[in-house]
């Protein structure tokens, strides 16, 4: 976040000064200090509506930007007093909305091929550890044929049961499922696993026949449990009691209904009435700006859905409703 509140100073102390200069327009002079007052004013309510993305440029692309806003300074000095003032004006501000467009381009850019590289790496992982299972099966079969032939009966049991368990963790994920949808939810079990969070899968439709592209779906499964899954643990942390995480689909009367539930800490009433919007701030600690619920939001408008949420006794549930329209195959 430092390098963001770096380029809000720098933005108000740039803009006072082609205020300032750009003022030689009007009929009458006004003190440097109101320069500053607007200039303070104006990019107050500019932060509070947008998420700059400027660290995707890199250092150099924001030096040469802000060199070239400060040559633009120069023009003031060969131009005399009247509207011609405000050319160099109308280039700082050309400047810095290319700035702003560019770096969210690139950020979007740099976190879909991120969520590429993380699908394909989740796919891999469910593929592999399939293939481990059915690789060591006769082994598992053959220990228990000899566990039985020898009376082992206790032991054949107790084998038998580790073994279910570990196959039913494998088939709460894949069963019925893609493969990108199969390896988001076996890594979200598998990480709610690892921090002691119980993860329920109660699918009665499969996640993959709902009605959206392979990357619109990935996005949307992988945003609700990565934000359950981060929620959970900073309660769990807080109260050192156990969290759970439930994660449900049916269809009901042409509608595809999927819902979360999970605990969390208390949120703000000011974060819950911007929650799922353009304006979505965060309660997660770090460097978080809230884009997890924007793209939840933003691929159920997509799809035509539903959107709604309850938070009550530090427990949060998002439903979403989406028709459930056949669709034909994707080939994104």
């Amino acid at each position: 976040m430092g390098i963001v509140r770096l380029y809000w100073v720098s933005v108000v102390l740039l803009f006072a000064f082609h205020l300032e200069l750009a003022g030689r327009a009007l009929p009458f002079d006004f003190p440097f200090y109101v320069s500053i007052i607007v200039a303070l004013f104006l990019v107050f309510l500019l932060q509070r509506k947008m998420i700059v993305q400027i660290e995707a440029l890199g250092a150099k692309v924001n030096l040469g930007l802000y060199s070239i806003q400060l040559l633009v300074l120069f023009i003031y000095l060969l131009s005399g007093p009247g509207l011609i003032s405000l050319i160099p004006f109308l280039l700082f501000l050309s400047v810095e909305i290319m700035r702003l467009t560019l770096g969210r381009k690139l950020y979007h850019k740099d976190e879909l091929i991120h969520s590429h590289t993380r699908e394909i790496e989740q796919m891999n992982e469910a593929f592999l550890i399939v293939r481990k299972e059915r690789h060591d099966f006769l082994k598992h079969i053959s220990a228990m044929h000899y566990m039985l032939e020898n009376k082992n009966h206790k032991e054949a049991t107790t084998y038998l049961n580790e073994l279910v368990e570990g196959y039913k963790e494998t088939n709460l994920s894949i069963q019925g499922e893609r493969g990108t949808v199969a390896g988001i939810l076996h890594q979200s079990y598998r990480k709610g696993k690892d921090n002691g969070i119980e993860v329920t899968y109660d699918l009665e439709a499969a996640i993959s026949s709902l009605p959206l592209s392979d990357r619109d779906l990935t996005e949307l499964i992988g945003n609700i449990l990565d934000n359950a899954l981060e929620a959970s643990a900073e309660w769990q942390k807080e109260t050192g009691k156990q969290a759970h995480i439930t994660l449900q689909t049916s269809k009901r009367s042409g509608l595809f209904i999927l819902s979360c539930k999970n605990y969390t800490l208390p949120i703000p009433n000011d974060v819950l009435d911007h929650l799922f919007t353009k304006q979505a701030r965060t309660t997660k600690s770090g460097d978080h700006e809230g884009l997890g619920t924007q793209i939840i939001a933003q691929i159920t408008q997509k799809h035509a859905g539903y959107l709604d949420f309850v938070y009550k006794n530090q427990t949060f549930t998002l439903q979403i409703k989406l028709p459930a329209i056949l669709k034909s195959v994707d080939t994104e």
